[in-house]
């Protein structure tokens, strides 16, 4: 399997799916950690993937969603975005509206 197939894989899998550097539980970045902590604030059921541990899925998923950097959220398979705009969309509720259906 390809890095996009897989990357359409684990998105498809998850509603809700971060692709980030280190894991939620120990992000290797400040971005990652800011990231992370935001879709656990959310208490929604997430999934994620340290890219740092494929440099395929790293390369691959910033083609995919032609985004440069990393993290990067997505929500129902929709590229949502990285660090500063998951930020925005938190402060401002758009984000828990978006995973509103998710809750357990």
């Amino acid at each position: 399997m390809n890095a996009e197939d897989r990357i359409k894989k684990m998105i498809g899998d998850h509603p809700v799916f971060l692709f980030m550097k280190g894991t939620p539980d120990f992000p290797q970045c400040g971005f990652s950690m800011r990231a992370a902590a935001i879709v656990k604030s959310l208490e929604v059921p997430y999934g994620s993937f340290d890219v740092l541990s494929d440099p395929e899925i790293r390369q691959g998923i910033k083609d995919f969603a032609s985004w440069p950097t990393i993290p990067q959220l997505y929500v129902n398979g929709e590229f949502v975005g990285g660090s500063d705009i998951t930020m925005e969309l938190w402060e401002s509720g758009e984000l828990e509206k978006m995973v509103a259906g998710f809750k357990a």
